[in-house]
């Protein structure tokens, strides 16, 4: 994407600038929130198909999230086969029967204990989608020499938050999935020694009697997630 000769800054007019007067953006960013609250992480998936075109006009927000240095230090891998999400799910459930099995200690397994997870991860093989999301620890100019990236679990991370809203907003249900280790997910995708795996998120439409842990729908109020000065 980049090339050393044409590293240089020139400005340009702010595009696609919005107007609102302060009623109007009371009234959207309540819109907004109102929307985000009906997101929830489901565990019970339908295996109702979901177009590759959804898929891609999603990571193309992701894709548009800021990022040290403009550097975009992220891949996200997207996968619908079954095959392959089926070596995937095997992967991960061997990790997480150690991690339950007793490599999460007491304290961590008794804070899961309210959402209900277990070993076993069916989502990951009924979900039509998992997008595994990878950080890119360095990139390459166009002569293959390295440059470094910079914030980039910052980076990555927003990037994944503008996926995730997308995704949602195009009526789709998400879990976030966090094997740990999760290195097995290089040589399952291909991707190079220089992206590091973050997560999985499961994509696809809720099944018909999907539930969610009821301790989900408890959320912080404002005056302990934020303090104004």
């Amino acid at each position: 994407m980049f090339a050393k000769e044409t590293l240089s800054y020139r400005a340009l007019p702010l595009p696609d600038r919005s107007e609102m007067s302060d009623a109007q953006m009371i009234v959207a960013a309540q819109a907004f929130h109102d929307k985000m609250r009906q997101r929830h992480s489901v565990r019970d998936y339908s295996p109702r198909p979901v177009p590759r075109a959804v898929i891609e006009t999603c990571l193309r927000t992701a894709g548009s999230a800021p990022s040290g240095a403009n550097h975009q230090p992220w891949h996200f891998a997207a996968v619908a086969d079954p095959a392959l999400k089926a070596r995937i799910r095997a992967e991960a459930e061997a990790e997480e029967k150690r991690f339950y099995g007793g490599g999460a200690g007491d304290e961590w397994i008794k804070a899961l204990e309210p959402i209900g997870t277990d070993a076993s991860k069916p989502h990951l093989t009924v979900a039509p989608w998992l997008i595994v999301v990878f950080a890119q620890r360095w990139g390459e100019f166009a002569d293959g020499t390295r440059y470094k990236n910079y914030y980039v679990p910052e980076s990555v991370n927003i990037a994944t938050g503008f996926l995730l809203a997308a995704l949602h907003h195009a009526g789709l249900a998400t879990l976030t999935h966090t094997p740990n280790p999760m290195k097995f997910l290089n040589g399952a995708l291909g991707r190079p020694a220089s992206e590091k795996p973050t997560m999985i998120i499961a994509v696809g439409h809720p099944a018909e009697g999907a539930t969610v842990p009821e301790v989900a729908k408890i959320k912080k109020p404002l005056d302990q997630i934020a303090s104004f000065f």
